[in-house]
C-alpha cells in the first residue's frame, strides 16, 4: 500500500513538508491548493518539485481547492475554475514520472476534488438548494467539465477523484454517478468525513466501491462529530477501511492536520497495520 500526507499548515515551505514525509517512511505528499503556496503558478514550477521531490524520494498528488465551482451561474467564475484545472493537469502530467520512480505505476495519479454545494436560499418552511432548482444548468456544467478533463488528461495516467465531505445532495449523487462513467474520474473516500455524519455516504460509496482510487485515512467520532484525529483516537474500525483500500489498491493520505497526530498515525500503522510492510 502507498500511503502519504498532506501538506500541513505547520510547515512553512514544501522542503519542510518532503523533509518530514521521508522521516516517516512515507511516498508522497497530497499538495493542496487551498494553501498560497501551492497555487497553479507555483505548481507549474515543476522543476523546482522534481528536485525536491527526488532529493527526498518521494512523489506528490493534488488536491484541488475546496472552493471550485465549475459550475458556477456567473461564467467568468466558471472559466476561472476550468482553466485553473487545465493548468493544474499540465502540471501533473509533468509531474508523473516521479510517480513511477517512487510510487506505484499501476495506481493513477490523483488530483482530488470536492463537490461545491452551491448557495441555499432559506424559505420559511425550508432551504432550496439552487443547483437542485436548476439541475438541467447544473447538468450541463458538469457535462462540459467531463468532456474537458477528459480531453486534457488525454491517455495519462491521471485521475479525478472526487471526495465525500459534509454528505453528498441527492443531486450531486446523480452528477457524481454521470461523472463516474467516465473513465477518467473516480471516488475519494474520506473515512473521518464519513464518520463525522454517521456514514451517511457510506452505501453511495459502497455502491460505486470500484470506483475507489484515494482514501484520506484519519480517526473520526460521531458524537460529538469530529475528524482528523490520529490513527487510533477515534470510533472508526479502521482495519476495515485499510482492509477496502488494500483491495481496491487505493492510494491513502494520512490527512491529519498537525505533525504530532500524523507521527502517531504512522506509529498506530507500523503496530497495527501489517507490521513492517505498510509502506
Amino acid at each position: 500500500m502507498q500511503f502519504g500526507m498532506p501538506t500541513l499548515i505547520e510547515n512553512h515551505t514544501l522542503e519542510d513538508n518532503a523533509a518530514l514525509c521521508e522521516a516517516l517512511g512515507l511516498r508522497f505528499i497530497e499538495l493542496n491548493m487551498n494553501f498560497p503556496e501551492y497555487q497553479v503558478d507555483r505548481l507549474e514550477q515543476t522543476d523546482e518539485l522534481v528536485r525536491i521531490a527526488e532529493q527526498h524520494h518521494l512523489y506528490y498528488t493534488v488536491h484541488l481547492d475546496e472552493n471550485l465551482n465549475i459550475a458556477d451561474f456567473n461564467p467568468l467564475v466558471t472559466k476561472a475554475y476550468l482553466e485553473t484545472v487545465r493548468r493544474t493537469i499540465l502540471a501533473a502530467k509533468a509531474l508523473l514520472p516521479l510517480r513511477d520512480r517512487y510510487g506505484d505505476p499501476a495506481q493513477p495519479l490523483t488530483l482530488n476534488m470536492h463537490m461545491h454545494h452551491g448557495i441555499y436560499i432559506t424559505l420559511p418552511d425550508r432551504k432550496v438548494q439552487m443547483y437542485e432548482r436548476n439541475f438541467e444548468t447544473y447538468m450541463q456544467s458538469f457535462a462540459v467539465f467531463r468532456s474537458l478533463c477528459e480531453e486534457w488528461i488525454g491517455d495519462s495516467s491521471i485521475m479525478m477523484a472526487v471526495e465525500n465531505t459534509d454528505g453528498f445532495r441527492d443531486y450531486e449523487k446523480k452528477m457524481i454517478a454521470y461523472l463516474l462513467e467516465n473513465k477518467k474520474f473516480g471516488l475519494t473516500w474520506d473515512i473521518g468525513h464519513s464518520k463525522a455524519i454517521r456514514e451517511a455516504d457510506v452505501s453511495f460509496l459502497m455502491e460505486h466501491q470500484d470506483k475507489l482510487i484515494h482514501f484520506h485515512i484519519h480517526d473520526g467520532t460521531e458524537t460529538p462529530p469530529r475528524n482528523h484525529l490520529a490513527l487510533g483516537d477515534g470510533e472508526i474500525d479502521l482495519d476495515a477501511r485499510l482492509k477496502l483500500a488494500a483491495e481496491r489498491n487505493a492510494r491513502c493520505v494520512l490527512e491529519t492536520k498537525t505533525i504530532s497526530a500524523l507521527k502517531q498515525s504512522v506509529r498506530w500503522l507500523r503496530n497495527n497495520w501489517e507490521g513492517s510492510r505498510w509502506t
